[in-house]
């Protein structure tokens, strides 16, 4: 009986090392399981975002409306580079440096065959152009323009708010346009919660 043990005893110690030899080493992860992962877009990764890109045609659009009469003479006889750095730096004095380092793209955009005729066309056009700043190609810019203009549009907004009065003709309920549906006084905007704004 001690002699069976004995073996019994061996043949554990044996078999445990050949399942030790015969364990694959783990694998070593290249990522961390933990790790957030960004899911991007199809296509190709945006070189700006459509909100900047609109937001600064916009800044171009109030800097152009306010300079233009000054501006447009001189643009519009730009044949070089030069010339519309000169045109900027006399019609556009104090955003001149705003625009010096878009003047090929400035020449660009108005040498455009659909460039508009009336002034206000004229301003939105090449602001809108300029808006990606070459980055973006200035029709491409335009599209941009333009879409986050119409989404802004198609968000939803607040349409009419009303308030629970108690009027002193003895209504108590809803208002209507701001004023008691009884007898039309009209709500004071300084008891409203908004006034402060």
């Amino acid at each position: 009986m001690p002699e069976s043990s004995v073996k019994s005893g061996c043949g554990c110690r044996e078999l445990l090392a050949e399942m030790a030899k015969r364990k694959k080493p783990a694998k070593k992860l290249n990522k961390a399981l933990d790790t957030f992962s960004e899911k991007r877009a199809r296509g190709r990764p945006a070189r700006m975002r459509s909100s900047e890109v609109r937001g600064r045609a916009d800044n171009y659009r109030g800097i152009f409306d306010q300079v233009w009469d000054l501006l447009w003479p001189l643009l519009s006889h730009a044949q070089t580079e030069a010339d519309v750095i000169r045109a900027f730096q006399q019609g556009a004095s104090p955003y001149d440096r705003e625009f010096l380092h878009l003047a090929g793209l400035v020449l660009h955009v108005l040498r455009e065959p659909k460039f508009p005729k009336r002034r206000e066309a004229q301003i939105n056009f090449l602001a809108d152009s300029l808006g990606g700043v070459g980055l973006v190609a200035p029709r491409r810019s335009r599209d941009i323009c333009e879409r986050d203009r119409a989404e802004a549009k198609r968000a939803h907004h607040i349409i009419r708010y009303e308030f629970y009065i108690e009027c002193s003709c003895g209504y108590k309920g809803r208002s209507r346009d701001h004023a008691c549906p009884k007898c039309a006084a009209l709500i004071p905007f300084s008891l409203s919660p908004f006034s402060n704004f």
